[in-house]
């Protein structure tokens, strides 16, 4: 049986973590997301907001991350591990900012490839701000726009989370594995 690597995605505030963290109190290997830990440790050094100050610095360092994580799920020994979110969202990103990125970027979507994509459609009536979430539910909404087409261009097939209970949710999902 081949592994699977699978990614949930979604705007922010759909739910992704807390379908991450109720798998992971279920057993299975859950990679988190990696953008707290990046925007934590620039405030430790004394940036406040890194991915509106040098957005292409932070997405370097959310690329690098990402890489990372594939490379670990890959040598994981269990036949499915679930990351919050995947490297193609770096571009998507990128894209609802409006900023460039070099071709490397491109290039690491294309050679790190997952197996399934979950997408969280936006929902309002879950949707919370906090304090590393400074979007608005619109923009939540536009991001996950970006990131529907970002990943359908690199040729996924999003598979959309019903907004439903966060056990149905995950019921959903585990039933869409191979």
């Amino acid at each position: 049986m081949e592994k699977e690597i699978v990614v949930i995605i979604g705007g922010p505030g759909s739910g992704k973590t807390s379908l991450i963290n109720e798998l992971a109190k279920r057993g299975y290997i859950c990679y988190p997301e990696i953008s707290r830990q990046v925007t934590l440790e620039a405030r430790r050094q004394g940036i406040e907001q890194l991915f509106l100050e040098k957005p292409l610095l932070f997405s370097e360092l959310l690329l690098e991350g990402r890489k990372k994580q594939h490379s670990q799920a890959q040598q994981e020994t269990v036949p499915v591990v679930f990351l919050d979110r995947g490297i193609p969202d770096v571009l998507a990103y990128m894209h609802y900012i409006g900023d460039a990125y070099p071709a490397f970027f491109d290039e690491a979507c294309k050679n790190h490839r997952y197996t399934k994509i979950f997408f969280l459609p936006p929902w309002e009536e879950i949707y919370t701000p906090d304090e590393e979430r400074y979007e608005n539910f619109e923009q939540a909404k536009l991001i996950a726009d970006h990131l529907a087409e970002t990943y359908t261009n690199y040729g996924y097939n999003l598979i959309e989370v019903p907004k439903e209970t966060l056990d149905n949710r995950i019921l959903f999902i585990l039933e869409h594995l191979s």
